[in-house]
């Protein structure tokens, strides 16, 4: 019988399930990390969690925050079960199940982030590391740089004794550690973005400087903001992950998290007041994140970005069946082979061909159940991140993108919906309304879409991107997803 996940009954779980042998009495705070979510779980907790596993810097527990509403019942369930998490690491040789337990507290969640004020204002605290999705930065898709004008923003700028944001309560902490002769934290972003470190400087910056020109010159001068690059497939929690740890392990968790085995962390080597020793337990510990950064947003997330459209387009569900589908597969195939692999500068003692074919064999893992509609969540954001900067380089040296423009095209295919057996498409994106309205209007029009000059910004203007990408498009509506692949890569 299954039995509720908490600290009394970690004695009682299978041998087979890795759990804490160090006490919760036996740390102490030193992390606040807002958005607790499943990557975070089965990310940067997990390393802290193998850290732990060897005696090693019990002073880094992590507290865990949100600034959404909707965070406040991720914290009631998992205080009930003492903050502890139930992570299984899918592998097509060996599932390998952990009760995680690095978190020893979850800050509550009120509309001024009064008490995350407080807690990252601790001493104790020397970092706060954040995971906020991609676009939750504040920063204006066409141009890379801080928005002020967002309503966050402005509100944070009119009253930043209640910042609504995770920056202006960050902000606000500093203040508060300056004012009592605190040292700074280092602010750590752990999100999967283009240095990740840089744009959460601009945003601390940009919102501090519409705030206090002092403090904005003081965390200038003063506050680290590591480059990171992240890696994990890691899905959504649903039924499925629940209901496998509890027959499998006899475990009950309300929020358990199912991952692939794989996991990468490279992070600049810059600390305003000490760090954990994650060189210990697998983070690649750097001065220059960026070769490794651009080799994996381009090569994986790129891929991702590449096989979701057509994937939901032909009606598939999961990425290991999409990435078995021959005209899936070649599409990827040539996209990666033929126009985003040639530009992927060196990375040191790394062969790129051979880190392609490590993603393609994690895509096909069937255990970690990753869906088409996750890789399609988000485009707005995504497309200018993971796509664009691919077609801009190979412009600017004068090479053709006729595949990569095929995947943009795919995109507003699959935004003017519906799916080809006429199902209905539902956009989960901020940007929905306006991203429906378009691609719409472009299935007349090609050029249409290419005026969200927020994501394409000049390549509207480009023919060497606009003309394939009309051609691929009207293509795509009057013949077909299948047809148009086949046609594109010789099935």
């Amino acid at each position: 019988m299954a039995e509720r996940l908490n600290l009394s009954i970690l004695d009682r779980l299978p041998a087979s399930v890795e759990r804490p042998r160090y006490r919760r009495d036996e740390l102490s705070r030193g992390i606040v990390h807002i958005g607790i979510g499943n990557f975070h779980r089965a990310h940067m907790a997990l390393y802290l969690h193998d850290l732990f596993q060897e005696g090693r810097d019990l002073d880094w527990a992590i507290v865990g925050a949100g600034v959404r509403q909707g965070d406040a019942r991720m914290r009631d369930e998992l205080a009930e079960q003492d903050w502890l998490t139930t992570l299984v690491e899918l592998d097509p040789e060996r599932d390998r199940p952990v009760v995680t337990g690095p978190m020893i507290d979850f800050v509550p969640i009120a509309r001024d982030n009064a008490p995350l004020i407080k807690a990252m204002s601790d001493p104790a605290i020397r970092i706060v590391s954040l995971t906020v999705t991609e676009g939750g930065y504040y920063i204006d898709p066409a141009s890379g740089a801080f928005d002020p004008d967002h309503p966050d923003m402005q509100a944070d700028a009119a009253t930043p004794d209640q910042p609504v944001s995770a920056f202006g309560a960050i902000i606000a902490a500093l203040q508060a550690r300056r004012a009592a002769g605190v040292a700074p934290f280092t602010v750590m972003s752990c999100d999967n973005l283009p240095e990740n470190g840089h744009v959460t400087r601009d945003t601390v910056l940009g919102l501090a400087r519409q705030i206090d020109g002092e403090t904005a010159d003081w965390i200038a001068a003063e506050v680290a903001f590591p480059n990171a690059m992240v890696d994990r497939i890691t899905p959504a929690t649903s039924d499925r992950e629940r209901k496998m740890v509890r027959e499998r392990w006899g475990i009950e968790d309300a929020r358990p998290i199912a991952c692939e085995s794989f996991r990468q962390w490279v992070l600049e080597d810059k600390f305003t007041a000490g760090r954990p020793a994650f060189e210990t337990v697998g983070v690649t510990m750097t001065d220059d994140v960026a070769p490794f950064e651009t080799m994996k947003i381009r090569i994986l997330n790129g891929g991702h970005a590449t096989i979701a459209y057509p994937s939901a387009l032909l009606g598939l569900h999961y990425v290991h069946e999409a990435i078995r589908h021959p005209l899936v597969r070649a599409f990827l195939d040539r996209v990666e082979r033929e126009e985003i692999i040639p530009i992927v500068p060196p990375v040191p003692d790394t062969d790129l061909d051979d880190y392609y074919a490590q993603v393609v064999t994690r895509l096909e893992n069937p255990g970690v159940g990753d869906t088409v509609p996750r890789l399609c969540l988000d485009g707005s954001n995504r497309q200018p991140k993971f796509i664009l900067p691919s077609v801009r380089d190979r412009l600017a040296a004068g090479q053709e993108v006729e595949s990569l423009s095929l995947v943009s095209a795919l995109w507003a295919r699959y935004l003017g919906g519906p799916v080809e057996d006429g199902t209905p498409i539902e956009v989960q994106d901020e940007a929905a309304e306006r991203l429906v309205t378009y691609a719409q209007r472009a299935k007349k029009d090609p050029a249409a879409f290419l005026q969200l000059k927020e994501i394409f910004g000049s390549l509207a203007d480009e023919p060497r991107f606009a003309a394939p990408f009309a051609r691929h498009l009207s293509a795509l509506w009057s013949d077909g997803t299948a047809s148009v692949l086949a046609r594109h890569t010789g099935l």
